[in-house]
């Protein structure tokens, strides 16, 4: 199914990882320009830092998507950037405006089906999923990442000369990984955990750069993905549907329109798709 772009209100992006030569900023710039939602939630790691530190590659396409950030949120979008791990020294600015964007550590959303859900990167997880991975398998594996996303690099160039879809080989290999599916388990049962704790009705974040649209229990889970490897975001429409979408506006699946606002006992008014990466 096909995103209606006239109906989106708000959108939900994160893992950009600006600054690198993985960022997929084309894709997210055609995005942009066939959509113009009232509210942008820019969800971590918008920037890579870290990387940036070592070399920094800003493509043509990522100052373009800067500036059309900018200019969006100057105009008439309300834009809410949560900083992340690899943005993270951005959080000393939180509280504070720059360019119209507005800087929180996290923040809660209200559904339009009245479900508060909590909003953050997702790193503060990071100790509980390191604790499930030995310490040298989680270096070897960060490795073989990096190592793969450089092979993406001419993977996309080629399949792009050729005109064929996009496709990421590490997404791929992910998927059938038993390490990535521990690391999801755990990142998402504290997710959720987290939401119960803060009394809202679900968590929305990014960091795992795996996307995700879920239900735990009456609580739903939101990962928005990365535009590194997946290309996803995350929508509200203006009639309350949820959509997760790919970088061609490609409706991936669709939460519950809830009736009442009481995570565990609120009752589903239409069916749904569940998406899960793995």
């Amino acid at each position: 199914m096909t995103l209606d772009t006239e109906s989106v209100e708000t959108l939900f992006i994160s893992d950009l990882h600006m600054g690198t030569p993985d960022c997929q900023a084309s894709r997210l710039i055609s995005v942009l320009e066939r959509i113009n939602p009232s509210r942008i939630y820019l969800v971590g790691d918008i920037f890579d830092l870290i990387a940036m530190r070592r070399r920094a590659v800003l493509t043509p396409a990522q100052q373009q998507l800067i500036s059309m950030l900018i200019e969006r949120a100057r105009t008439d979008c309300d834009m809410i950037y949560i900083p992340g791990n690899h943005d993270a020294a951005f959080r000393r600015l939180c509280g504070s405006e720059i360019f119209n964007i507005r800087i929180e550590q996290e923040c809660f959303f209200t559904m339009k089906d009245g479900r508060k859900m909590l909003i953050a990167h997702g790193d503060e997880f990071d100790e509980q999923m390191h604790e499930a991975v030995a310490p040298w398998l989680h270096q070897l594996g960060s490795r073989m990442l990096n190592g793969l996303r450089v092979i993406n690099r001419w993977i996309t160039q080629t399949r792009e000369r050729f005109n064929l879809p996009y496709w990421s080989l590490s997404a791929a290999l992910k998927r059938h990984s038993e390490r990535t599916k521990r690391y999801i388990n755990v990142f998402e049962t504290a997710a959720i955990e987290r939401a119960r704790t803060e009394r809202t009705q679900g968590y929305m974040g990014g960091h795992i750069h795996l996307p995700s649209l879920r239900e735990y229990n009456g609580y739903l889970y939101a990962n928005c993905g990365d535009w590194v490897e997946h290309c996803t975001a995350l929508v509200e429409m203006k009639d309350g549907q949820f959509h997760m979408v790919d970088y061609e506006l490609t409706v991936l699946a669709t939460a519950p329109f809830y009736e009442g606002n009481n995570a565990g006992s609120a009752t589903p008014s239409r069916a749904h798709a569940v998406y899960e990466s793995n």
